[in-house]
């Protein structure tokens, strides 16, 4: 977690010459965060550095949000050529640790989270947006056999698995939803807990360059399925119906929760195992039994019926962890 090498010019030419640069976190990406401190102020460097990363979504997501009243961090000084952002720092008050280090505030924070979500979904999906659509579904939930199939040993149908999805997409896809901005990351790690309550729900978001225009239950999933933290079911159950009352959605959208959960978690199991084979991070294999509970719990849905049956004939219970597991050394 070095600063990038053209930091210490681009802070000087904005007025921060001389701050102090520390690490502050790497995320899934090539993305970088560094908090940049000086006597009575601080902010956060984002290193995006090209080609692989574009920060040019990240700052249109974030400008839609805050036209809308919703906290993302606001941009300080922009540097496109070499990938550098400097944002206004939302503190350390993460969703994440609040909430461990405070149990009993688990059913109030999720609350405000939920809130957020009925809110963002009450404004049509920002101009832009590429389509969450059944191309990139499938793409995603490929993730699967594409990483996590040969990783745990195992040899699949994957054309059965791409139809088995294309007959739970389609009726869901149609089923007369509006779109709205998808964030895609929208967990306990990405939400911060702000002072003073300001904002929508007094809360800031970050993590959204991913953003697509899709399905209000996308984000839900994300948020009460959390590949990093253990959601109680019953704290699930009580947080769907408090965004059914506050936002009253269509018909059909509990089934829509269901298969998009589904889709994420196979999703979740081939980027975590994409993670530790192709770039060298074994710690998100940590995380897969919890994927594989929330995974299981999906399919057991009437309209996941297809899936399931793929999974059952294809990817043994047993090999869900245990496989990938001794194949880690873990």
């Amino acid at each position: 977690m070095t600063p990038p090498p053209a930091a210490p010019d681009f802070l000087h030419r904005h007025g921060w010459g001389g701050a102090d640069i520390r690490p502050l976190a790497g995320d899934a990406s090539f993305r970088r965060y560094f908090r940049v401190i000086e006597p009575g102020r601080q902010s956060v460097l984002m290193d995006a550095p090209p080609p692989n990363e574009d920060p040019r979504p990240f700052l249109a997501v974030a400008d839609h949000l805050l036209s809308l009243g919703f906290s993302a961090p606001r941009p300080l000084a922009i540097d496109l050529d070499h990938g550098l952002v400097l944002l206004e720092d939302f503190g350390d008050a993460r969703m994440r640790e609040v909430v461990d280090a405070a149990p009993e505030s688990e059913a109030r924070v999720y609350s405000q989270a939920v809130d957020l979500l009925a809110a963002l979904h009450s404004h049509p999906a920002a101009g832009g947006l590429r389509a969450y659509d059944r191309t990139e579904l499938q793409r995603e939930a490929g993730l699967l056999t594409e990483w996590f199939c040969p990783a745990a040993g195992l040899t699949v149908d994957i054309d059965g698995y791409r139809a088995a999805w294309d007959e739970v997409l389609r009726p869901m896809l149609a089923d007369g939803h509006l779109p709205v901005t998808v964030l895609r990351d929208y967990h306990a790690e990405n939400i911060m807990l702000l002072e003073g309550h300001q904002g929508v729900a007094g809360l800031g978001l970050l993590d959204f360059q991913d953003a697509l225009a899709g399905h209000p239950a996308y984000d839900l999933v994300s948020l009460l399925q959390d590949a990093r933290r253990d959601v109680a079911p019953d704290l699930e159950a009580a947080m769907l119906e408090r965004y059914r009352a506050a936002a009253r959605p269509i018909a059909g959208f509990d089934t829509a929760y269901a298969v998009l959960g589904a889709q994420r978690n196979a999703k979740i199991v081939g980027i975590f195992t994409r993670l530790w084979k192709r770039d060298g991070k074994p710690r998100y294999l940590a995380f897969l039994p919890r994927v594989w509970t929330y995974l299981e719990r999906d399919l057991a849905h009437p309209a996941l019926a297809p899936v399931a049956r793929w999974f059952a004939g294809n990817v043994p219970a047993k090999a869900r962890w245990t496989a990938l597991r001794d194949s880690a050394g873990a």
